[in-house]
């Protein structure tokens, strides 16, 4: 609550929190902000933030992102970009962020843990992608079952943690539909029920995805997700540029919020 000079109980307040060594008084030129709020960031992209822009979203994931992604097998390199990516968005008022990592659990176990050591509020997930259609052989989870695992270990990892708790909180994180098999979704569906976690995805970013989902399902990717039991009021989906009027009543309905990228959305909306 935000209370003023004329509120009645102004002056007892401060002097409590004076008394208590609480209060933080601003000089006349101080001035205090809010923290800036992220819903998606990639955080494995960021050595490649800004690159190939000219390439649809399905030749960008395998020419450049997918290979890129692969190295955070290396938990050495993971470290130096990770802590590179969460000081440069802290110094710059980002104090919370929605992360995606890799499939690799122990480079997103580290993200969680340097989210913590340097006091930023977040959200991190381990991404899911079994897909043996879509997903390259060097860059995906062995199978549905163990990509469940995989992520039901990192949310036990979060949960257990007593530094930091209840600030850097597991997000469930299945890619999007075109990166994962019926079983991965419906079991990832299963955990957020099972642990009433958060949970992030693509939807219909660009053309490409979306016409995959409606390809392999007869349904939109809004559609498809919610029967897996992914829209939830704690998920986030990203981007939903293809959209229609009966998915913003789902999205509506089931109290999902969307994270809209205005770069990409620019770049996908008309691909």
């Amino acid at each position: 609550s935000i209370l003023t000079p004329t509120d009645s109980h102004y002056e007892q307040l401060k002097n409590d929190l004076k008394d208590d060594d609480k209060l933080l008084e601003l000089s006349n030129n101080e001035y205090l902000l809010p923290g800036l709020i992220d819903l998606h960031i990639h955080a494995p992209q960021w050595p490649q933030m800004g690159k190939a822009l000219h390439l649809p979203l399905y030749d960008w994931l395998h020419t450049c992102t997918f290979p890129l992604e692969a190295k955070y097998a290396d938990v050495t390199f993971a470290e130096v970009v990770y802590r590179s990516l969460v000081n440069t968005l802290l110094s710059n008022g980002t104090t919370t962020a929605v992360y995606f990592g890799t499939i690799h659990l122990d480079a997103t176990k580290l993200l969680a843990d340097i989210c913590v050591e340097l006091g930023q509020r977040a959200l991190v997930g381990r991404v899911s992608m079994d897909n043996e259609d879509q997903c390259p052989d060097y860059y995906r989870d062995l199978s549905a079952a163990k990509s469940i695992e995989d992520t039901r270990e990192f949310i036990e990892y979060l949960r257990g943690q007593s530094r930091g708790a209840n600030r850097v909180l597991p997000a469930i994180t299945p890619r999007f539909i075109p990166s994962c098999s019926d079983e991965a979704l419906a079991g990832h569906g299963e955990l957020a029920e099972e642990y009433d976690c958060h949970i992030q995805t693509h939807c219909s970013e660009d053309n490409w995805s979306h016409d995959y989902g409606v390809s392999r399902f007869a349904k939109t990717d809004t559609e498809s997700l919610l029967e897996f039991g992914l829209l939830t009021d704690k998920t986030i989906l990203a981007h939903c540029n293809f959209i229609n009027p009966k998915d913003m009543v789902t999205i509506r309905d089931s109290q999902t919020a969307i994270a809209h990228c205005p770069l990409s959305n620019f770049l996908f909306s008309n691909a």
